[in-house]
């Protein structure tokens, strides 16, 4: 999500002056840091997806993805794609690297917030690409 405020692009989150637009983009750098803090090499993809749409429901947001995935491996056919899904019991260390994409928006708005970033695992440690 870019946001342009009177002409200029407001690359510093802090820096918005629309209060429900600074919300939603701090939400979503707060969930990239969670993720960092909180997944393990042995995380399945549910696991993961139980535990960040937990952490949206309770901060009061909603999550906007049509199936409420919130990402996905990184392979060359898009069809081979495995999802952030309720089901998958793949770990998340099964793949070379996988994005996390939460599409997120406060109830009853009219705005939406999206961010998506690629984090594969060296020796244990969660790596944003």
């Amino acid at each position: 999500t870019l946001v342009f405020e009177n002409g200029i692009l407001c690359d510093k989150t802090d820096k918005i002056r629309n209060n429900e637009w600074r919300s939603g983009l701090q939400m979503e750098e707060y969930l990239h840091k969670t993720l960092i803090d909180v997944a393990t090499p042995d995380m399945t993809f549910e696991e993961l997806y139980y535990l960040m749409n937990d952490v949206i429901v309770k901060k009061g947001f909603l999550n906007l993805d049509f199936l409420g995935n919130l990402g996905h491996s990184i392979v060359k056919n898009k069809n081979d794609r495995i999802y952030t899904e309720k089901g998958n019991h793949q770990r998340l260390s099964d793949v070379k690297m996988f994005t996390f994409e939460p599409h997120i928006s406060l109830p009853d708005s009219k705005y939406g917030y999206k961010r998506e970033d690629i984090y594969y695992f060296d020796n244990g440690k969660l790596i944003q690409l």
